[in-house]
């Protein structure tokens, strides 16, 4: 029995359990530490951290902030690591691009309402839009005094909105240069379109060849003030965004262009089938 005592007392688990005893001994006891009684404020020990505290504290550390890519009316260029501040510009290719297509489409408006003065040998209602009426001291465009229709491809109706103005507005068709005749039929005015002659074809086809160039120099002039403006930021832009404007304002530009020779031909065509 003594034997299996100090066996026990001899083992690993003994020893432990004996320095638990003499720590606890230690700690309680007023002759092993009397300072403790006597010091009214307790020992300086760590805070205890719970498992979520423990790993929020850990993981602090190590965040990093994230610097957005997403911006589409923006251009980023420049990032200053020190200060981690990003330089941003605003894209001026929208701006850029939407000021030179109303340029051009206003170039194409104007060919247009050109096109429509000019006679060819089928009536059409916008070809007496230019002609101005003075009436009661007055100067008014046509258009503006009477509606204009047509009753076939050869002949015109003008019913004024004052009968009283009939008259004015007869002599103003017959001082325009479109060569027509028209005649009183009531409270309106009747005007037959003559057939054109060769030599009046080939002026008509001059002042349209003239009025489609002079269309297309001033759509090219709303692409170089495009370009310059894109240049005057080129210093702040990156290379390939300024070839990307440059390419999209050519493409624009080419569209406008096509437009406007399209307009063109087919009104050479109008005027030549007579």
């Amino acid at each position: 029995m003594a034997m299996f005592i100090r066996r026990a007392l001899s083992s690993p688990r003994a020893s432990v359990f004996r320095g638990i005893a003499a720590l606890q001994a230690r700690e309680f006891s007023p002759a092993v530490s009397p300072r403790i009684l006597s010091d009214p404020s307790p020992p300086l020990r760590p805070p205890f951290l719970g498992p979520s505290d423990f790993l929020r504290a850990s993981t602090r550390g190590f965040a990093k902030g994230k610097k957005s890519n997403s911006c589409p009316a923006s251009i980023v260029v420049g990032d200053d690591s020190a200060s981690g501040s990003v330089d941003v510009l605003p894209d001026i290719g929208p701006t850029v691009k939407d000021t030179a297509a109303s340029q051009m489409d206003a170039a194409i408006v104007a060919l247009s309402r050109e096109l429509a003065k000019l006679r060819t040998g089928r009536a059409s209602a916008g070809m007496l839009d230019h002609i101005i009426v003075e009436t009661s001291g007055v100067k008014m465009a046509l258009n503006r005094l009477a509606v204009v229709s047509v009753l076939d491809p050869k002949t015109l109706s003008v019913n004024p909105y004052d009968p009283n103005t009939v008259k004015e507005i007869e002599k103003a068709i017959v001082s325009s240069p479109l060569g027509l005749n028209p005649t009183v039929d009531g409270d309106r005015l009747i005007a037959a379109i003559p057939p054109l002659t060769k030599e009046h074809m080939q002026a008509m086809c001059k002042v349209v060849t003239k009025s489609c160039e002079d269309v297309k120099q001033s759509i090219r002039r709303a692409r170089q003030k495009a370009l310059d403006t894109i240049k005057k930021a080129g210093s702040s832009l990156p290379k390939d965004h300024i070839k990307k404007l440059e390419k999209e304002v050519d493409e624009l530009t080419k569209k406008f262009v096509k437009s406007a020779e399209d307009m063109c031909k087919a009104k050479e065509k109008e005027i030549t089938s007579g």
